[in-house]
């Protein structure tokens, strides 16, 4: 009877390690399809986040090529503002300039 017990025992043991095994193999699998579906839905949103940089760095290159000609423009416009400026200012002070040179290449130093 004790031998009976024995394999009884025994018998117990090895169905309650394959029990185990497989809560392991379950848990195992589980594990792995958790991760499969985490790196999918980092891919996922790594390229939402990539597709959104892109389109960000291409409204910004449009907005900048397009800008450009506006830009030369009005650089244009603030040079010529300048460049009038200091003919006006030139203008003002062309004859005292004119006086002091004559002046100064005429007078006679012994």
């Amino acid at each position: 009877m004790d031998s009976m017990r024995g394999h009884e025992g025994i018998q117990m043991l090895l169905t309650a390690e394959q029990e185990a095994q497989q809560i392991v193999t379950a848990a195992r699998n589980l594990k792995t399809t958790r991760l499969r579906q985490a790196k999918e839905e980092a891919e996922k949103d790594a390229g939402h986040y990539r597709s959104n940089l892109e389109s960000e760095y291409q409204k910004r290159v449009g907005e900048t090529s397009g800008n450009s000609g506006f830009t030369a423009e009005r650089l244009e416009e603030e040079t010529d503002v300048k460049v009038r400026n200091l003919k006006k200012s030139a203008a003002k002070v062309q004859s005292d300039i004119v006086d002091m040179l004559i002046k100064y290449t005429t007078a006679a130093k012994y």
